[in-house]
């Protein structure tokens, strides 16, 4: 059996969505995968290709946006070469209703990602629901 390599790629500021990642790599790790847990300043475009799927998480910042100084400009550089690839998408928000979670899903979409689940959001620190679902989305994304 091929052992399925995803990347967990995630920004955090407060801890909350490292948080979150580090429950994603727990159910990837649980359905057998292996994950690699890395920042936007150490994903690279021409690493896509080299996993079977990616999670990526970043918080809610500003007018409900995705973190401008590190994470947009890496995920700007490596959509060009996600379309047909399996995501995950999942943050943190401190206020508001996920709008900017809602645009993204839609934007990978519209590139031609596959979710492999629901997008995943927490207000503040994830929650026991939250952590479950990000637990749900490592699986998803070893399937």
């Amino acid at each position: 059996m091929k052992m399925s390599k995803i990347a967990v790629v995630y920004w955090s500021g407060t801890g909350n969505t490292e948080a979150m990642a580090k429950l994603v790599e727990e159910g990837i790790v649980a359905a057998g995968g292996q994950a690699d847990l890395l920042t936007p300043d150490l994903f690279t475009p021409d690493m896509v290709s080299g996993y079977a799927a990616i999670a990526f998480g970043c918080p809610s910042m500003g007018a409900e946006q995705l973190e401008e100084g590190e994470f947009q400009p890496m995920f700007d550089a490596v959509k060009g070469s996600l379309g047909g690839r399996t995501i995950g998408l999942f943050g943190s928000y401190g206020w508001g209703d996920g709008a900017w979670m809602r645009s993204w899903a839609e934007e990978c979409e519209g590139l031609g990602c596959k979710l492999a689940a629901e997008p995943v959001i927490a207000q503040e620190a994830p929650d026991a629901e939250t952590a479950a679902a990000c637990r749900d989305l490592g699986k998803a994304l070893v399937s």
